[in-house]
């Protein structure tokens, strides 16, 4: 699975559900439970440490590449800035990919159901609101990368964690 795919996956979890109000700042996004046709893969603490242990130069690559797409690592997995008008006007922080489209096809007090399409992935998923400060999505999608095609289900938790996002700006703006 192409890199930009599971950023845009990991970028759309943590989009927010509207009826209730998602704090502006900084986020951090983890997932324990993410299954690429079918298999386990490694949660993201996982991934993050292995990250963290690659040699300086190509640490370094991967981390522009994630400041690229406005996320930066954290703890146990990515961080993000939402803007209070990203929050207020309920945009998707997800354009990472040219092309990519996004629909919200259902809209609760506490639930958001959402579907994209981008020209390597389509899905559909869900975030569920469970306080200003947290946010719990699942999304299924199937991908393309070249001739092989898969499926994948992702898991993730939403945590906000400060006012102040840093050096880190809001994607998209």
């Amino acid at each position: 699975m192409k890199y930009t795919i599971f950023a845009a996956a990991l970028l759309i979890a943590s989009a927010p559900a509207f009826s209730l109000e998602m704090r502006p700042g900084l986020w951090e996004i983890t997932s324990d439970d993410i299954q690429v046709n079918g298999t386990e893969m490694p949660g993201m603490d996982e991934m993050v440490e292995q990250m963290k242990a690659l040699p300086a130069e190509q640490r370094k690559m991967m981390e522009d590449m994630l400041a690229a797409q406005g996320v930066e690592l954290g703890t146990g997995g990515i961080r993000m800035c939402l803007s209070a008008a990203q929050v207020k006007s309920r945009q998707l922080p997800f354009q990472d990919e040219a092309g990519c489209q996004q629909e919200v096809t259902n809209q609760k007090d506490d639930l958001w159901e959402f579907s994209f399409d981008c020209p390597d992935a389509t899905g559909k998923g869900e975030t569920r609101l469970i306080s200003d400060r947290e946010v719990v999505s699942i999304i299924d999608s199937q991908y393309r990368t070249g001739t092989q095609e898969g499926s994948s289900r992702m898991q993730s938790r939403g945590k906000w964690i400060s006012d102040h996002c840093g050096q880190l700006k809001p994607l998209n703006q």
